[in-house]
């Protein structure tokens, strides 16, 4: 956008909220840390409307992960909204694939989420849905309908009459033809947006930013929190300007509260880094290990996790920790030093033994049974005076 154009019209586009959704690999108090994120997020979405003066929010479907979810859900979100000044700008919600339009759903009017709804939140309950949200700037909606379908959406959206020199935006939720391997979900043609005379198709569905063609912007914001690790680039909302002479300029805005790290160790001090990084409170730390470690380098990583992980005592230095341990090795031919002297006879008998066997063909359970008489070994240790 040059410098003579004038600003004339702001958005702010979010989609995949995922309210209510599931975390089935982590345990109990992670998956509730995570699903709460996932409503505490939106207070920063809504402050950067605030802040860039927006004219309406654009939410781009599956903002529920389910079309009937819990009340606790959309109580939240409806408390939410009440909080809002009540000037706020318009906010529009879109039924996804995940939450579709259908008829007991809460998006239906007589649902207490729907009929609690402040008059700036509008649902988009139908297929011609338009709203013009200024003089200038109209807004094109097409709801999904079902968890499924093959049709594009956008085609839906009637074409720029001639002489219709307002700025249109598109708003839908679906799969573009950009990306090979993904199933195509409501399918969205690359030329669509350009074919119905949008200036902007926002879009949801995929959980990272993606800006999928500049002319006509056609984007998708992403999630605002991650949800799993795979995806590039979670975490953000899309502010678009339009001018008056309807060119519009993108800024990805970071809204994310936690972050996902995916790390394979291989090395005791490159772990020991890891334990220093700062704002792992807020981090979904995933480990895998590769690494073969003497008895005493496994006891100092086994520290090290119990700092990450935390224990039913105090927290843990990370927010979530999923720790696979099973390429953890253990040296067998090195470990035996690190038992500590004046062991009892017995114990130092066992652990003799286990040296001359060491190198037999049963090394796992050589291995097992190092681990075991090393912890056995710490615990007749007299404990230091205090």
């Amino acid at each position: 956008m040059s410098g003579e154009d004038n600003v004339a019209f702001r958005l702010l586009h979010t989609a995949d909220w995922h309210l209510g959704k599931r975390f089935p690999s982590f345990d109990e108090t992670a998956q509730t840390k995570l699903r709460r994120a996932r409503l505490d997020v939106l207070h920063k979405v809504f402050a950067e409307a605030t802040r860039y003066g927006v004219d309406a929010v654009l939410c781009a479907g599956d903002l529920f992960d389910e079309p009937k979810p819990h009340q606790d859900w959309w109580r939240g979100l409806l408390d939410l909204f009440r909080k809002l000044r009540p000037d706020f700008p318009r906010i529009y919600l879109l039924p996804g694939n995940h939450d579709p339009l259908l008829p007991d759903s809460i998006w239906t009017i007589g649902h207490s989420f729907r009929d609690g709804l402040p008059g700036f939140v509008r649902v988009v309950d139908r297929e011609d849905f338009q709203d013009e949200i200024k003089p200038g700037l109209v807004l094109y909606a097409v709801p999904c309908c079902s968890k499924a379908g093959a049709a594009d959406p956008v085609e839906k959206i009637p074409p720029r009459a001639e002489g219709d020199d307002r700025v249109r935006v598109g708003l839908v939720h679906g799969t573009t033809f950009d990306l090979p391997g993904y199933e195509m979900n409501f399918p969205i043609r690359a030329d669509s947006a350009r074919a119905r005379g949008l200036n902007y198709l926002a879009i949801g569905d995929t959980h990272s930013f993606r800006v999928v063609q500049y002319d006509p912007p056609v984007v998708y914001p992403g999630a605002p929190e991650p949800t799993a690790f795979d995806e590039s680039d979670p975490g953000n909302v899309v502010l678009v300007w339009f001018s008056t002479q309807g060119r519009s300029r993108l800024q990805k805005v970071p809204v994310a509260n936690w972050g996902w790290r995916d790390e394979v160790v291989r090395d005791l001090p490159s772990l020991r880094a890891l334990a220093t990084v700062p704002n792992l409170d807020s981090t979904v730390l995933r480990l895998a290990f590769d690494i073969d470690a003497s008895l005493a380098e496994r006891d100092e990583i086994e520290q090290i996790l119990g700092d990450l992980g935390g224990n039913e005592a105090r927290h843990g230095r990370a927010g979530v920790l999923d720790c696979d341990r099973a390429d953890l090795r253990m040296r067998v031919d090195s470990g035996l030093d690190a038992f500590p002297p004046n062991l009892p006879p017995v114990l130092q008998k066992v652990i003799d033994k286990l040296h001359a066997i060491a190198s037999a063909s049963d090394a796992q359970a050589t291995r097992r049974a190092q681990v075991a008489l090393y912890k056995l070994s710490k615990l007749t240790q007299p404990r230091a005076p205090r």
